[in-house]
């Protein structure tokens, strides 16, 4: 029990019991959950939030503590968050889908996982529809746009060992300010000679 320090063991008890089903031995874990009848998984009592909390921390001790303990006091996960901005925060581990690994860019901007994504720390960040950027309204209104932008990258590698980099305009628009993604674009191999003829 010394090397179970995945943080899914924080929402059972810290002891599980042995017990014998058909001659097999298997491990009983009970549900730290307030009637709590199923004991299947953590997703069922503790619900989709505070599993996705979980899956951040870095061990079973820190989800006791900061996740768990927070939510059985006051029943709420946002309470062990601050929140920005007027939306609710979400987070995500989720794999991405065939609309980030099958080339069609604009497909990805109604992926829930996606805007689970550029939505993580910043609830408010408007994301467009694809019909939007399909219809380049975003690059008009981006061109004739009087007042400066901001372009930002953002660079990440995929579970699957993809590099992926995507690209925002910020700006402000009818006295609020705005984030829009602009692409999602997967690296191919850098080679270190063409890293060194533009340096």
């Amino acid at each position: 029990m010394k090397d179970w320090n995945s943080p899914v063991y924080a929402f059972f008890n810290p002891t599980p019991e042995i017990i014998e089903i058909d001659g097999c031995r298997a491990h009983n874990f009970k549900c730290q959950a307030r009637n709590c009848k199923t004991k299947k998984h953590v997703r069922s009592c503790w619900g989709d939030e505070v599993l996705k909390a979980a899956d951040e921390a870095k061990d079973a001790k820190e989800v006791c503590q900061r996740i768990v303990g927070s939510f059985l006091q006051n029943g709420l996960i946002t309470a062990s968050f601050k929140c920005k901005g007027k939306g609710k925060v979400t987070y995500s581990h989720c794999q991405h889908t065939c609309a980030e690994t099958s080339l069609h860019p604009f497909d990805i901007v109604k992926d829930c996982a996606f805007q689970s994504l550029l939505k993580t720390g910043r609830p408010d960040y408007y994301i467009p529809s694809p019909s939007t950027v399909l219809c380049d309204r975003v690059t008009t209104m981006l061109q004739e746009y009087n007042s400066k932008i901001n372009f930002t990258t953002d660079s990440w590698s995929s579970p699957n060992h993809h590099a992926l980099v995507t690209f925002s305009a910020h700006f402000e628009h009818k006295g609020e300010p705005l984030s829009i993604p602009l692409d999602v674009v997967e690296v191919g191999k850098v080679k270190k000679t063409h890293l060194c003829r533009y340096v």
